[in-house]
């Protein structure tokens, strides 16, 4: 087997359905029935996946020859990622065929690959438009005064040492009757 078939859904709720089925059909046509599966769910700006480091690793030892997916960017969401895999790819004779866009680079065809960079460079564009917008976003909503971030949680003993300031202690006896920090103590009754 040295074909790969690489496949990635961005979430987990996304399904790689009819990514598989297109890809399979591609390779159906080509007459191409054995290939390796690799599959990932996770975003593609994460570091680590597993089914691309798999694959990658295969690429490497000299066990593919071409790689199958659906969208260029399945394989990665920047232009440095994406170009680091397609770097790899070439310095190892492994041709990248996408069967929604229409590229193959299995061919000496100087054309495809002038494709190939400049979906690269489209595809690093929107992923850019998507970051500008979800940050003007938050700060819309920071103006707004809405509060972003996880909340803040409530110190277990936020109850104890309440009581205990009403009864007339101080911070510091707060903090010795109850073995804590007086720092600890001061937040308490400042967010409080």
């Amino acid at each position: 087997v040295n074909i790969a078939v690489y496949i990635r859904s961005s979430t987990t709720r996304q399904s790689t359905a009819s990514q598989r089925i297109e890809v399979m059909e591609y390779c159906s046509r080509r007459g191409w029935g054995d290939f390796k599966l690799y599959k990932d769910k996770c975003s593609g700006g994460k570091a680590t996946r597993p089914g691309l480091d798999q694959m990658l690793q295969d690429i490497r030892r000299g066990r593919l020859k071409t790689v199958v997916v659906w969208k260029l960017d399945r394989l990665g969401r920047s232009l440095t990622q994406m170009a680091l895999i397609l770097e790899e790819m070439n310095n190892h004779g492994v041709a990248l065929i996408v069967t929604s866009q229409g590229i193959d680079t299995s061919n000496t065809n100087p054309a495809g690959k002038l494709q190939l960079n400049v979906l690269m460079a489209v595809a690093e564009f929107e992923r850019g438009i998507i970051r500008e917008r979800v940050n003007a976003g938050l700060k819309a909503a920071k103006q707004r005064g809405v509060k972003l971030g996880r909340p803040r949680s409530l110190h277990k003993k936020t109850g104890v040492v309440l009581g205990e300031r009403r009864n007339g202690l101080g911070v510091r006896a707060i903090a010795r009757k109850l073995q804590m920090p007086p720092s600890s103590v001061h937040k308490i009754l400042n967010t409080a």
